[in-house]
């Protein structure tokens, strides 16, 4: 019989998981207290009343949520995963200043922070919400939008942040963080089962591999789901996916000065989502497609409704993702200030192939199906130095560089009624170096005032390069385009000016500046030809003012934020449409300036023990100023900014019971409402969602003792069905011809009930 010391098991399994994982990683990169929205004081699973600060890295040093000048909302980790909300697509439907683009594959989402973001699959666009993990700008929106793994927070920065976060984020941030090693044992493991056949299980382990020296953590995750839309003509669910990933991290502390963190994460995703029909009339302020009956009859046994879950197309549509990477953080002290290096690797690998016609009807309706493939890398080094805090001057000054490379491939096969079949086929990519000087510094003029002065300087080299082979022209595809190729170069800055004053012990008030600043961009896509081409776009800049309170008031009991802002930006790049010889056609251009206003507010509150309340709302006045465009059909100015409600707020309430010392029950609702919302720049009436509702609620047993808990939620109580995404196509040029409206189906477009296992030890 044979003796396993307890420590030297864990130290062994995490060895071997991050050993193997670090592999994996690195091979699959060569190859192929504050106010939190989604959550209570703490987590529901253990129902305490803590009241500790939320610390957050927003100005990129460790800070109190509550003394930051800045308008930021943090979502828990915890809660997020507990909730379902597994992809920032979910998180922002909780934090009313967040709105999200669906589309069918990563390449067409994209995040917008106060009605801005970009909407473009152009590889020569930067968006204007940058998303950061754990230090490291991804340059792509789709690097972004898988699953979230292990996260420990998140944090949303409104409005500019080029000063300290630089690389697009002229209209936000949004800051993951995701956990770190620790010095003690601790791990934990979760199973979730949802209606629709949805399994995600989660485990954890982290402590020291050599007390003192070496911390490590391990993570695995496995998720799927069948979908909520049904193919009739395959006889599939879809709009689901398949999903598995792993990190790993190493924290190395040579000495009390200097500590050394490595991490290596992978993740594996395939997605089914797809676009059904909604309706056959297409109409734009400029026109108004023909109603087609017969386009019905082509769809069915499909009942096109508002609220239709169903397709009936004959080729499977999905998209498959591997997102890798490699990043090495080192933080040095050196006499109080602080040197930290983040260098990393990143590349991300997208298959995707779409049925772009969405019907089975082959002797009725042309049969056309999209295959791409992109590959992107990208380097990225930051060094900077933190001053000792307390002095008269504080600061942060750094320098930055990112390399990324796009390579994608894309081809369309397109069969006519008559059987006669067209191919296009195109290689296109885009090389992008940035480079940047920054610093951002709080100069403390007394005890409670205090001024904020920040900028960076900015280098982007941009080029471009496409060809495209095509058996023969047709509506779906462009005639044979030689190779071209462009480059651009342009340098710019960001800056922050502002002042902040404590009213009072716990009450900040401040104002601030900002300018933003989106570097050159290329429209560069399948279809296109030099012809159409045109110069590259001129970098998307914004100025911002911003008034703002943080309150902590009576003993943390209650914490109240406001923020209230005006921002306009110039040259604002984003896919214009045009009504060009009868048909609809969108190209990636600086449309003109937009200006988008409001007011924000969060709170947090515990009026009695154990019973505590979260919640926030935000006002957005978004619309178009002016535009810039020569040859456009319609005018859209003073039209709303698309993905941006005038109003959106949500509420938490969390309840604790305890039911004796060691047994406890939680009870939860969450509510968030939104009043419609304009989903495209055209302005069409049929991409319009109305205002809606979700109640969501939970209820939790959970041993304090032997840290288990067990938990059954139900999301969508009131079964309200919505849009999280609406599209408008189709063409004027003939009477009869097919236009429609899709819509893109949310996980919570019905009600369903799940239940989710946790254990702690």
């Amino acid at each position: 019989m044979s003796f396993v010391h307890p420590v030297r098991s864990h130290r062994a399994i995490l060895l071997a998981g991050i050993s193997v994982l670090a592999l994996s990683g690195a091979a699959a990169a060569e190859t192929d207290s504050g106010v939190q929205l989604a959550s209570a004081a703490d987590s529901p699973r253990y129902g305490s009343d803590s009241k500790e600060e939320v610390l957050v890295t927003a100005t990129r040093r460790t800070e109190p949520l509550q003394k930051v000048p800045l308008a930021v909302t943090v979502v828990d980790g915890d809660i997020a995963a507990f909730q379902n909300l597994n992809n920032i697509n979910a998180i922002a439907s909780v934090v009313p200043s967040l709105n999200f683009r669906d589309g069918t594959s990563n390449k067409d989402q994209g995040l917008f922070i106060r009605g801005v973001g970009t909407v473009t699959t152009s590889p020569g666009a930067e968006p204007s919400v940058s998303t950061v993990v754990d230090g490291v700008v991804l340059v792509r929106p789709g690097e972004a939008t898988q699953d979230l793994l292990d996260v420990e927070h998140i944090e949303v920065l409104r409005g500019p942040q080029g000063t300290l976060f630089g690389k697009n984020a002229s209209a936000g941030v949004v800051n993951i963080v995701t956990r770190q090693p620790t010095d003690e044992f601790q791990g934990s493991a979760d199973i979730s089962y949802f209606e629709g056949n949805e399994v995600r299980a989660h485990a954890s382990l982290s402590g020291p591999l050599e007390k003192g020296k070496i911390d490590g953590l391990i993570s695995v995750f496995v998720g799927s789901y069948d979908g909520n839309v049904d193919n009739v003509y395959l006889n599939k669910t879809v709009n689901g996916y398949d999903r598995y990933g792993t990190r790993a991290k190493l924290a190395f502390t040579p000495s009390s000065d200097l500590k050394i963190t490595l991490s290596a994460d992978y993740l594996y995703s395939k997605s089914t989502e797809v676009s059904v029909f909604t309706s056959t009339d297409t109409s734009y302020p400029g026109g108004v497609v023909t109603h087609n009956a017969a386009y019905n009859t082509l769809l069915a046994p499909v009942v096109i409704t508002p609220d239709n879950t169903k397709i009936s197309a004959n080729q499977p549509t999905y998209v498959i993702d591997n997102n890798a990477g490699f990043s090495g953080q080192a933080d040095w002290s050196l006499g109080g200030y602080t040197l930290t290096s983040v260098t990393a690797y990143r590349k991300w690998h997208n298959n995707q192939v779409v049925d772009n016609d969405g019907t089975a009807a082959t002797a009725y309706v042309k049969q056309i199906v999209d295959h791409g493939i992109l590959d992107f890398d990208q380097y990225s080094e930051e060094a900077r130095i933190a001053s000792p805090q307390g002095q008269f001057v504080d600061y942060v000054a750094g320098l930055y560089y990112l390399h990324a490379v796009d390579s994608e491939t894309y081809q369309r096969t397109d069969v006519a009624t008559n059987g006669i079949t067209n191919n296009g086929i195109a290689h296109y990519g885009t090389l992008n170096d940035n480079a940047s000087l920054f610093a951002e510094a709080t100069v403390n003029i007394t005890d409670r005032f205090r001024a904020i002065l920040g900028g960076r300087v900015i280098y982007d080299d941009l080029s471009r390069q496409h060809y495209r082979n095509a058996t023969a022209a047709d509506s779906g595809i462009a005639v044979s385009s030689p190779y071209t190729k462009d480059a651009t170069v342009k340098f710019g800055y960001a800056d922050r000016f502002g002042l902040q004053y404590d009213l009072a012990d716990g009450v900040l008030a401040y104002g601030s500046y900002a300018r933003g600043y989106k570097g050159p961009a290329y429209n560069v896509f399948f279809n296109m030809v030099p012809a159409t081409q045109g110069a590259p776009l001129s970098p998307e800049t914004s100025d911002s003012f911003e008034l703002g309170l943080k309150s902590t008031l009576w003993d943390n009991t209650l914490v109240l934020n406001l923020a209230a802002f005006h921002t306009i930006f110039d040259n604002f790049q984003a896919n214009f449409p045009n009504l060009i010889n009868g048909t609809v056609v969108t190209n990636l251009v600086n449309a003109g300036s937009v200006l988008t206003q409001g007011v924000e507010g969060d709170f947090s509150a515990t009026p009695v023990e154990n019973l505590t309340f979260a919640g926030a709302f935000a006002y957005t006045d978004a619309h178009v100023d002016k535009t810039a465009i020569v040859g456009r059909n319609w005018q859209i100015a003073g039209k709303p900014l698309p993905f941006t409600p005038a109003w959106k707020l949500n509420l938490r309430a969390n309840y604790h019971i305890a039911v004796d010392e060691r047994y406890g029950l939680d009870f939860g609702s969450d509510g968030r409402w939104q009043s419609k919302v304009q989903y495209d720049l055209s302005e069409s009436p049929d991409t319009i969602e109305q205002a809606f509702g979700i109640w969501d609620a939970n209820v939790t047993l959970g041993d304090n003792v032997a840290n288990w808990s067990f938990s059954v939620l139900v999301k969508n109580i009131l079964d309200q069905h919505y849009a999280s995404y609406l599209q408008s196509a189709g063409a004027t040029a003939a009477p009869g011809s097919a236009g429609y409206v899709q819509r893109w189906v949310p996980r919570d477009d019905s009600r369903y009930v799940g239940v989710n296992l946790h254990k702690s030890f």
